[in-house]
């Protein structure tokens, strides 16, 4: 017994490890919920749906597994040759310099492949991975786009941008090479092992023994790694949905000096994400030791009964181990236990794409809650007459916006809505353009249900104005034409038409001035000027006006008072107003209150009934008043 008390020890220690971690295993099992795990998808799942986006280059991966077949024929050969080469030298007698030869000729001729090989490997799967990522990104960023309004309200502007951009870097690397490597590895483990027992079994056997503790480790490694992860893809998320908020409204931060307060609950999420990630690193800085144990364990074995066989020249097994062996051997169990090794690391990132799969196709499966009916309808073109009927809606449940509105527009009237806030007036608005459903009742466009309509044919023709106008950074002419074909001409006549050309001919660059971030070079008057352009020149059937004279300066407001008078020469307009002398002119004002229709008709028909607009009306002209007087 004392002859093998070495391997005893050795036994026991790696004993000792395994029972530490099988404690641990069972105790993190125990308190799931408290370790902020969540329900998720199986790694198959991700898997086959990952796959679909590999599918189409399924020939650059044949030819990447074609030249790891170097690198494989490399890591069994290399030892056996040099083993060869240690015989050699060792025979009594000496040694023929050209059976040496040969062997560092072919030796050398592998490791030239294997490396040409390995670099073709890197090049072709590079560019693989980034058209497989750049397709997956793109059906993110399109799914976004289907979704309704009510949808992208419950879902903050950085968790978005985490899901298309990081999220689907940490899976790039899994296409980049994870996979082949993956594959490659297995692939030399089982050549290693081959070889190893054509060699001699009983120094393989020794070998496997360590086998079942690395399938062990590896399996409580997976449930570290992949919980260490998912805290670290939450705390990313976090990060980056603070920043988005934070960054757009920093100008309010500074205004009520909360610089320091804000910096305060930064510091907490970005402490919380380095927590994160230094468990992460805590995890992986155990799992690869312990695996690296096990190496350095066979070795020790190896030499123990290597040693012990070759100087005895005793039989262990029915075997004899000479020096050759022991050389062979020492090279095998390194790439035996380097590619387990290496696997410990592609398991780990192989986590982090899972994780990151998992949240995109999370987002990918929220299902668009305003879609087309299967029988939906093209139109090419309408006449602009709009009827609600019996129309219920509540952005929540039992909190109804809407109550029974009934009304008939007729085509090329203009009509406006009027209301103190909360009434209804924008909802009616976003029902017409299908950023919402309705709940009960129906919408009809020229006598069709909108919903037989196809959501991208409606919104055609439909042009839609709001108060916070939303421009892109580009030029002036790019967020006018937003990337349609129109010639310089059609857009100097749509700026033109709204009264936009006076300041555009005034800018430096005319129409190719560039638009900083949501157009913070240009006053909120200009603005809207480019949205009236921007409408003007797609030329919509129906035009949607939603307070878009709101917060304008005096100067600003003739300008859109005029290019409101000529379009409303263009079609059928619909508009919200605070300011009632922006509307007098309109066919018909409907007024509305706590989500139903009290009183319509035109200006002068609602003066006289004295009503709910006539105490409106008087309220602000009085207000007007006093600010001339003062």
């Amino acid at each position: 017994m004392t002859d093998y008390l070495p391997l005893l020890i050795v036994g026991a220690i790696i004993g000792v490890f395994s029972a530490v971690l099988i404690v641990a295993y069972i105790l993190v099992k125990d308190k799931k919920e408290s370790m902020g795990f969540e329900r998720n998808m199986k790694d198959g799942e991700i898997m086959k749906r990952l796959l679909k986006y590999a599918k189409p280059y399924w020939f650059n991966f044949v030819i990447v597994g074609l030249v790891m077949l170097l690198s494989v024929s490399y890591n069994i050969v290399s030892p056996i040759l040099i083993s060869d080469i240690e015989g050699i030298v060792q025979a009594e007698g000496g040694f023929a310099y050209s059976e040496v030869l040969w062997r560092v000729v072919v030796y050398a001729a592998i490791l030239i492949g294997s490396l040409v090989g390995t670099y073709v490997q890197a090049i072709v799967l590079q560019k693989t991975g980034q058209k497989i990522i750049s397709r997956l990104r793109e059906d993110a960023f399109t799914h976004i786009e289907s979704l309704s309004h009510a949808q992208l309200s419950h879902i903050p502007v950085g968790k978005l941008v985490t899901r298309v951009t990081n999220d689907t870097n940490a899976i790039s690397m899994m296409f980049t090479g994870m996979l082949v490597n993956l594959v490659k590895n297995i692939f030399v483990i089982l050549g290693v092992l081959a070889a190893m027992l054509f060699i001699n079994y009983m120094l393989t056997l020794m070998v496997l023994c360590f086998v079942p503790f690395i399938v062990l480790f590896t399996v409580i490694f997976r449930k570290f790694s992949r919980r260490a992860y998912r805290q670290v893809k939450n705390g990313t998320t976090d990060i980056n949905t603070y920043l988005s908020e934070h960054l757009s409204g920093m100008k309010i931060i500074q205004v009520f000096n909360r610089e320091e307060r804000k910096m305060r609950e930064f510091n907490e999420k970005n402490e919380k994400l380095y927590r994160a990630q230094r468990g992460q690193i805590f995890v992986f800085g155990i799992f690869r030791p312990v695996v690296y144990m096990l190496y350095i364990s066979s070795v020790l074995c190896l030499f123990f009964l290597g040693a012990k066989g070759a100087l005895a020249n005793t039989e262990i097994l029915g075997q004899i181990v000479d020096g050759a062996t022991i050389v062979a051997f020492y090279m095998f169990v390194s790439r035996f236990f380097n590619p387990i090794q290496n696997l410990a690391e592609q398991f780990h990132r192989l986590q982090s794409a899972f994780a990151s799969a998992e949240k995109i196709f999370t987002i990918m499966d929220i299902a668009p809650d305003v879609v087309d009916e299967e029988d939906a309808i093209e139109l090419d073109e309408i006449r602009g007459e709009i009827e609600f009927k019996d129309v219920w809606f509540a952005y929540n449940e039992g909190e109804w916006v809407l109550k029974g509105v009934s009304f008939h527009v007729n085509a090329k009237d203009t009509v406006a809505f009027v209301g103190a806030t909360g009434s209804g007036k924008t909802t009616i608005l976003s029902l017409l353009c299908r950023n919402y459903d309705v709940i009960k009742g129906e919408i009809l466009l020229d006598g069709i249900n909108i919903r037989r309509i196809k959501i991208a044919s409606l919104r055609k023709h439909f042009g839609q104005m709001l108060q916070d106008v939303f421009l892109f950074a580009g030029t002036v002419r790019s967020n006018i034409v937003l990337r349609d074909d129109f010639d310089d001409e059609q857009v100097i006549e749509a700026c033109k038409y709204v009264n936009a050309d006076k300041f555009i001919d005034k800018l430096a660059n005319g129409l190719d001035e560039e638009v900083r971030e949501r157009g913070n070079n240009f006053s909120a008057g200009q603005r809207q000027l480019l949205s009236f352009a921007r409408t003007i020149i797609h030329r919509p059937e129906v035009m949607i006006l939603d307070e878009a004279t709101a917060n304008i300066d005096t100067e600003t407001e003739v300008l859109i008072q005029d290019s409101l008078n000529k379009m409303m020469n263009i079609g059928t307009m619909l508009i919200v107003a605070h300011r009632l002398s922006t509307i007098q002119h309109s066919d018909n004002i409907i007024v509305l209150a706590d989500g139903q229709i009290v009183e319509q008709g035109n200006h002068k028909e609602l003066l006289k009934k004295k009503g709910r607009y006539y105490d409106l009306y008087t309220l602000q002209y009085n207000k007007e008043q006093l600010k001339k007087r003062s």
